[in-house]
Protein backbone atom coordinates (compact mmCIF):
# COMPACT_ATOMS: atom_id res chain seq x y z
CA UNK A 1 0.00 0.00 0.00
CA UNK A 2 1.04 3.44 -0.92
CA UNK A 3 2.23 5.53 2.08
CA UNK A 4 0.85 8.94 2.22
CA UNK A 5 2.54 12.63 3.14
CA UNK A 6 0.42 15.03 4.52
CA UNK A 7 2.19 18.72 4.02
CA UNK A 8 1.44 22.14 4.09
CA UNK A 9 1.12 22.76 0.30
CA UNK A 10 4.19 24.17 -1.39
CA UNK A 11 5.64 23.30 -5.15
CA UNK A 12 7.01 20.18 -6.39
CA UNK A 13 10.01 20.06 -8.44
CA UNK A 14 9.58 17.62 -10.76
CA UNK A 15 11.76 16.48 -13.74
CA UNK A 16 9.57 16.97 -16.78
CA UNK A 17 8.85 14.30 -19.94
CA UNK A 18 9.42 14.59 -22.94
CA UNK A 19 7.83 17.52 -24.95
CA UNK A 20 4.57 17.45 -26.90
CA UNK A 21 4.64 17.40 -30.68
CA UNK A 22 4.76 20.72 -31.64
CA UNK A 23 2.78 21.28 -35.13
CA UNK A 24 4.76 23.23 -37.61
CA UNK A 25 2.30 24.70 -40.42
CA UNK A 26 3.61 26.24 -43.38
CA UNK A 27 2.39 29.98 -44.04
CA UNK A 28 2.24 31.72 -46.82
CA UNK A 29 2.99 34.99 -44.94
CA UNK A 30 6.19 35.49 -42.24
CA UNK A 31 4.24 38.04 -39.97
CA UNK A 32 0.92 39.51 -39.45
CA UNK A 33 -0.80 42.10 -41.69
CA UNK A 34 -2.18 44.90 -40.31
CA UNK A 35 -4.02 47.44 -43.24
CA UNK A 36 -5.81 50.18 -43.40
CA UNK A 37 -8.51 51.88 -45.53
CA UNK A 38 -8.37 55.35 -46.38
CA UNK A 39 -10.91 56.50 -43.48
CA UNK A 40 -9.68 56.06 -39.76
CA UNK A 41 -12.42 54.89 -38.68
CA UNK A 42 -13.28 51.66 -40.92
CA UNK A 43 -9.83 50.10 -40.44
CA UNK A 44 -9.73 46.49 -42.39
CA UNK A 45 -9.42 43.68 -39.99
CA UNK A 46 -6.22 41.91 -39.23
CA UNK A 47 -5.76 38.47 -41.42
CA UNK A 48 -3.16 35.68 -41.59
CA UNK A 49 -2.97 32.95 -44.80
CA UNK A 50 -1.92 29.63 -43.64
CA UNK A 51 -1.67 26.48 -45.44
CA UNK A 52 -1.65 23.11 -44.29
CA UNK A 53 -0.76 19.88 -45.90
CA UNK A 54 -4.88 18.10 -46.03
CA UNK A 55 -5.64 20.66 -48.56
CA UNK A 56 -2.78 22.58 -49.83
CA UNK A 57 -4.62 24.20 -52.80
CA UNK A 58 -6.61 25.98 -50.65
CA UNK A 59 -5.50 28.22 -47.78
CA UNK A 60 -6.74 29.09 -44.64
CA UNK A 61 -7.79 32.87 -44.16
CA UNK A 62 -7.54 33.69 -40.20
CA UNK A 63 -9.32 36.98 -39.34
CA UNK A 64 -9.11 38.66 -35.99
CA UNK A 65 -12.60 40.00 -35.18
CA UNK A 66 -13.15 43.79 -34.21
CA UNK A 67 -11.61 45.05 -31.41
CA UNK A 68 -8.80 42.52 -31.08
CA UNK A 69 -5.48 43.55 -30.81
CA UNK A 70 -2.62 43.05 -33.12
CA UNK A 71 -0.98 41.49 -30.31
CA UNK A 72 -3.51 39.20 -29.17
CA UNK A 73 -4.14 38.44 -32.75
CA UNK A 74 -0.26 37.43 -32.95
CA UNK A 75 -0.23 34.83 -29.83
CA UNK A 76 -3.29 33.21 -30.61
CA UNK A 77 -2.46 32.41 -34.27
CA UNK A 78 1.29 31.41 -32.85
CA UNK A 79 -0.15 29.30 -30.08
CA UNK A 80 0.09 26.02 -29.19
CA UNK A 81 -3.72 25.92 -28.06
CA UNK A 82 -4.28 26.86 -31.82
CA UNK A 83 -1.47 25.14 -33.52
CA UNK A 84 -2.75 21.75 -31.55
CA UNK A 85 -6.37 22.31 -32.72
CA UNK A 86 -4.84 22.34 -36.12
CA UNK A 87 -3.26 19.28 -36.10
CA UNK A 88 -6.26 17.21 -34.38
CA UNK A 89 -8.15 18.17 -37.55
CA UNK A 90 -5.13 16.46 -39.35
CA UNK A 91 -5.06 13.40 -37.19
CA UNK A 92 -5.73 9.68 -37.94
CA UNK A 93 -9.67 10.50 -36.19
CA UNK A 94 -9.62 14.04 -37.72
CA UNK A 95 -12.56 16.13 -39.32
CA UNK A 96 -10.38 16.36 -42.12
CA UNK A 97 -8.55 13.83 -42.29
CA UNK A 98 -10.82 12.01 -44.89
CA UNK A 99 -10.75 15.02 -47.33
CA UNK A 100 -14.50 15.33 -47.16
CA UNK A 101 -14.52 18.41 -45.00
CA UNK A 102 -13.01 21.75 -46.15
CA UNK A 103 -11.36 24.76 -43.74
CA UNK A 104 -12.11 28.09 -45.30
CA UNK A 105 -11.85 30.84 -42.97
CA UNK A 106 -11.09 30.78 -38.94
CA UNK A 107 -12.40 34.50 -36.58
CA UNK A 108 -10.43 34.62 -33.71
CA UNK A 109 -12.79 36.30 -31.09
CA UNK A 110 -10.99 36.78 -27.90
CA UNK A 111 -7.78 35.63 -26.12
CA UNK A 112 -7.37 35.83 -22.10
CA UNK A 113 -3.72 35.78 -21.37
CA UNK A 114 -2.81 33.88 -18.12
CA UNK A 115 0.76 35.81 -17.73
CA UNK A 116 2.89 35.75 -20.45
CA UNK A 117 0.74 32.60 -21.74
CA UNK A 118 -2.58 32.30 -23.63
CA UNK A 119 -4.80 30.92 -20.86
CA UNK A 120 -8.07 30.73 -23.18
CA UNK A 121 -8.83 31.18 -26.54
CA UNK A 122 -12.24 31.76 -28.34
CA UNK A 123 -12.62 31.48 -31.83
CA UNK A 124 -14.89 30.50 -34.70
CA UNK A 125 -14.22 28.09 -37.49
CA UNK A 126 -15.78 27.81 -40.77
CA UNK A 127 -15.99 23.80 -41.87
CA UNK A 128 -17.73 23.06 -44.39
CA UNK A 129 -19.11 19.60 -46.12
CA UNK A 130 -17.65 19.16 -49.97
CA UNK A 131 -20.96 16.89 -50.67
CA UNK A 132 -23.70 19.23 -49.34
CA UNK A 133 -21.76 22.71 -48.97
CA UNK A 134 -23.54 23.09 -45.38
CA UNK A 135 -21.18 24.38 -42.67
CA UNK A 136 -20.79 22.09 -39.67
CA UNK A 137 -21.21 24.44 -36.31
CA UNK A 138 -17.50 25.54 -35.18
CA UNK A 139 -17.88 27.61 -32.54
CA UNK A 140 -14.10 26.53 -30.18
CA UNK A 141 -13.36 27.35 -26.70
CA UNK A 142 -10.03 26.02 -26.23
CA UNK A 143 -8.09 25.69 -22.97
CA UNK A 144 -5.91 22.80 -23.53
CA UNK A 145 -5.06 19.95 -21.64
CA UNK A 146 -5.46 19.44 -18.01
CA UNK A 147 -5.27 16.23 -15.22
CA UNK A 148 -7.27 15.37 -12.52
CA UNK A 149 -6.64 12.81 -9.90
CA UNK A 150 -8.79 9.95 -8.25
CA UNK A 151 -7.31 9.97 -4.24
CA UNK A 152 -9.06 6.81 -2.55
CA UNK A 153 -7.25 6.42 1.22
CA UNK A 154 -8.03 3.34 3.18
CA UNK A 155 -8.50 4.32 6.94
CA UNK A 156 -10.08 1.84 9.69
CA UNK A 157 -12.02 -0.07 6.95
CA UNK A 158 -13.41 2.33 5.40
CA UNK A 159 -12.18 4.19 1.38
CA UNK A 160 -12.83 7.80 1.44
CA UNK A 161 -12.40 10.15 -1.43
CA UNK A 162 -10.78 13.41 -1.40
CA UNK A 163 -12.58 16.26 -3.21
CA UNK A 164 -12.12 19.88 -3.66
CA UNK A 165 -15.01 22.66 -3.06
CA UNK A 166 -14.53 25.48 -5.32
CA UNK A 167 -16.32 28.08 -6.58
CA UNK A 168 -17.09 28.09 -9.94
CA UNK A 169 -18.63 31.08 -11.06
CA UNK A 170 -19.86 29.30 -14.94
CA UNK A 171 -22.28 27.39 -12.91
CA UNK A 172 -22.92 29.70 -10.49
CA UNK A 173 -22.36 27.55 -8.22
CA UNK A 174 -19.71 26.05 -5.19
CA UNK A 175 -19.00 22.20 -6.67
CA UNK A 176 -17.26 19.92 -5.15
CA UNK A 177 -14.60 18.24 -8.23
CA UNK A 178 -11.27 16.20 -7.99
CA UNK A 179 -8.01 17.96 -7.47
CA UNK A 180 -7.00 19.25 -10.80
CA UNK A 181 -5.64 21.62 -13.18
CA UNK A 182 -4.36 22.78 -16.80
CA UNK A 183 -0.91 22.30 -17.80
CA UNK A 184 1.16 25.13 -17.20
CA UNK A 185 3.66 24.57 -20.07
CA UNK A 186 3.75 22.71 -23.16
CA UNK A 187 6.48 20.41 -21.75
CA UNK A 188 3.48 17.80 -21.87
CA UNK A 189 4.09 16.73 -17.89
CA UNK A 190 1.30 15.09 -17.29
CA UNK A 191 2.22 13.21 -14.40
CA UNK A 192 4.13 15.86 -12.63
CA UNK A 193 1.14 18.02 -13.33
CA UNK A 194 -1.54 16.08 -11.25
CA UNK A 195 1.65 15.82 -8.33
CA UNK A 196 1.43 19.86 -8.21
CA UNK A 197 -2.05 20.62 -8.29
CA UNK A 198 -2.97 17.91 -5.36
CA UNK A 199 -0.14 19.55 -3.14
CA UNK A 200 -1.51 23.06 -4.02
CA UNK A 201 -5.37 21.65 -4.18
CA UNK A 202 -5.44 19.51 -1.03
CA UNK A 203 -1.45 19.86 0.77
CA UNK A 204 -0.88 15.99 -0.02
CA UNK A 205 2.31 14.72 -0.86
CA UNK A 206 2.28 12.32 -3.42
CA UNK A 207 5.09 10.49 -4.99
CA UNK A 208 5.09 10.02 -9.34
CA UNK A 209 5.78 6.62 -9.15
CA UNK A 210 2.88 5.75 -7.15
CA UNK A 211 0.48 7.55 -9.70
CA UNK A 212 -1.89 4.95 -12.01
CA UNK A 213 -3.08 6.79 -15.04
CA UNK A 214 -6.96 5.42 -15.95
CA UNK A 215 -6.92 7.29 -19.07
CA UNK A 216 -3.87 5.21 -19.97
CA UNK A 217 -6.32 2.14 -20.02
CA UNK A 218 -8.74 3.74 -22.95
CA UNK A 219 -8.07 2.37 -26.26
CA UNK A 220 -5.35 4.08 -28.13
CA UNK A 221 -7.46 5.43 -31.09
CA UNK A 222 -9.35 7.53 -28.01
CA UNK A 223 -5.68 9.50 -27.32
CA UNK A 224 -5.79 8.20 -23.61
CA UNK A 225 -7.88 11.45 -22.75
CA UNK A 226 -11.80 11.85 -21.87
CA UNK A 227 -13.45 15.09 -23.64
CA UNK A 228 -15.57 16.41 -20.97
CA UNK A 229 -17.49 18.78 -23.44
CA UNK A 230 -16.27 18.19 -26.71
CA UNK A 231 -19.48 20.33 -28.74
CA UNK A 232 -17.46 23.61 -27.82
CA UNK A 233 -13.93 22.92 -25.83
CA UNK A 234 -11.37 21.71 -26.37
CA UNK A 235 -10.12 20.52 -23.21
CA UNK A 236 -8.74 16.91 -22.72
CA UNK A 237 -8.00 15.52 -19.65
CA UNK A 238 -5.41 12.62 -18.19
CA UNK A 239 -7.40 11.03 -15.29
CA UNK A 240 -5.16 9.61 -12.38
CA UNK A 241 -5.42 7.51 -9.41
CA UNK A 242 -3.57 7.02 -6.10
CA UNK A 243 -4.23 4.45 -3.23
CA UNK A 244 -3.03 4.95 0.63
CA UNK A 245 -3.87 4.14 3.71
CA UNK A 246 -4.32 6.92 6.33
CA UNK A 247 -5.01 7.13 10.53
CA UNK A 248 -8.53 8.78 10.96
CA UNK A 249 -6.66 11.41 12.55
CA UNK A 250 -5.90 12.56 9.39
CA UNK A 251 -8.78 12.18 7.07
CA UNK A 252 -10.39 14.70 10.27
CA UNK A 253 -7.75 17.26 9.68
CA UNK A 254 -8.54 17.26 5.51
CA UNK A 255 -12.14 17.44 6.33
CA UNK A 256 -13.12 21.27 5.67
CA UNK A 257 -9.06 22.56 4.93
CA UNK A 258 -8.99 25.73 3.41
CA UNK A 259 -5.94 25.30 0.80
CA UNK A 260 -5.31 27.10 -2.83
CA UNK A 261 -2.96 29.41 -4.41
CA UNK A 262 -5.01 31.97 -2.46
CA UNK A 263 -3.48 35.41 -4.60
CA UNK A 264 -4.63 33.31 -7.72
CA UNK A 265 -7.85 33.91 -6.04
CA UNK A 266 -8.08 30.07 -5.26
CA UNK A 267 -10.81 29.80 -2.53
CA UNK A 268 -10.63 25.79 -2.05
CA UNK A 269 -11.96 23.94 0.62
CA UNK A 270 -11.06 20.25 1.09
CA UNK A 271 -13.95 17.82 1.14
CA UNK A 272 -13.72 14.01 2.36
CA UNK A 273 -16.31 11.52 0.96
CA UNK A 274 -16.83 8.11 1.79
CA UNK A 275 -16.23 6.56 -1.61
CA UNK A 276 -19.37 4.26 -1.67
CA UNK A 277 -21.65 7.67 -1.23
CA UNK A 278 -19.09 9.51 -4.01
CA UNK A 279 -21.28 8.30 -7.42
CA UNK A 280 -24.41 10.49 -5.91
CA UNK A 281 -22.45 13.22 -4.21
CA UNK A 282 -21.64 15.80 -7.30
CA UNK A 283 -22.41 16.50 -10.65
CA UNK A 284 -18.60 16.94 -11.38
CA UNK A 285 -17.86 14.75 -14.80
CA UNK A 286 -14.38 14.23 -13.70
CA UNK A 287 -15.70 12.54 -10.71
CA UNK A 288 -17.79 10.51 -12.27
CA UNK A 289 -15.40 9.33 -15.25
CA UNK A 290 -12.78 8.60 -12.62
CA UNK A 291 -15.43 6.16 -10.82
CA UNK A 292 -16.03 4.57 -14.06
CA UNK A 293 -12.98 3.78 -15.55
CA UNK A 294 -11.86 2.57 -11.58
CA UNK A 295 -14.72 0.51 -11.09
CA UNK A 296 -14.21 -1.24 -14.72
CA UNK A 297 -10.08 -1.52 -14.32
CA UNK A 298 -10.65 -3.30 -11.35
CA UNK A 299 -13.35 -5.89 -12.72
CA UNK A 300 -10.92 -6.68 -15.40
CA UNK A 301 -8.17 -6.71 -13.06
CA UNK A 302 -6.15 -4.19 -14.94
CA UNK A 303 -4.64 -2.21 -11.81
CA UNK A 304 -1.73 -3.28 -9.94
CA UNK A 305 -1.75 -5.31 -6.77
CA UNK A 306 -1.67 -3.68 -3.29
CA UNK A 307 0.74 -4.00 -1.02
Amino acid sequence: MSQLFYTLPKRLTVSPSPPLLHFNYRSSRTRLVCSKMPTESSPSPLTHSITIPSQLSQPVHVVAAPGLSESDFRCAVESTLFKQWLKNLQSETGILANGDMLLKQVLIQGVDMFGKRIGFLKFKADIFCKETGQKVPGIVFARGPAVAVLILLDSEGETYAILTEQVRVPTGRVILELPAGMLDDDNGDFVGTAVREVEEETGIQLKLEDMIDLTAFLYPSTGCKFFPSPGGCDEEISLFLFRGRVDKEIIMQLQGKETGLRDHGELIKVRVVPYRELWRTTPDAKVLTAIALYEMASKEELLPSRT
